[in-house]
């Protein structure tokens, strides 16, 4: 059975102080309500085996964050294998974009369990601009090395 196949894109931004921030989208739902470290992401969704993962990775973005990317040049970061065993590929790009008015669309969840009561709740419940230091942290572990990633793309020479 072939790995399921996820992308998307790491929006990033340099500070007035040379620093670098990333936008990252804290998990909706109930079972990530109450975390913090280790509970962010990368903007992403799941692809199909014909479908390319740029295209995903904007699609993604848009309907996790309500807005489109806000760049045309995006950066390849690499795929890896993350600790949900899914193939995840990343994209940068460098842009802005209002954290606090991000909108992410929703999943629907039996919840409580057992309950027959289905509900609905955003795939990601609010959106945030981290410095890389506070991503290491925020950042659900297999995604972490992308930060690595992001750095040596951008370094200057």
């Amino acid at each position: 059975m072939p790995a399921v196949r996820s992308a998307g894109v790491l929006l990033y931004r340099v500070t007035a102080e040379g620093g670098v921030e990333v936008l990252l989208g804290h998990m909706g739902g109930p079972f990530w309500a109450r975390k913090d470290q280790g509970a962010w992401s990368v903007p992403k969704g799941e692809h199909g085996p014909g479908e390319e993962p740029l295209e995903v990775a904007r699609r993604e973005f848009a309907e996790e964050l309500g807005s489109p990317v806000p760049a045309q040049e995006l950066l390849d970061l690499g795929e890896l294998r993350v600790t949900s065993g899914k193939l995840l590929t990343v994209f940068a790009a460098r842009g802005d974009l209002d954290a606090t008015a991000c909108v992410s669309n929703t999943f629907d969840l039996e919840w409580p369990p057992r309950s027959g009561r289905v509900q609905q709740f955003p795939e990601i419940d609010r959106a945030a601009w981290l410095t890389i230091e506070q991503a290491r942290v925020a950042l659900v572990r297999g995604q972490v090395p992308f930060l690595d990633r992001l750095l040596a793309r951008i370094a200057p020479s």
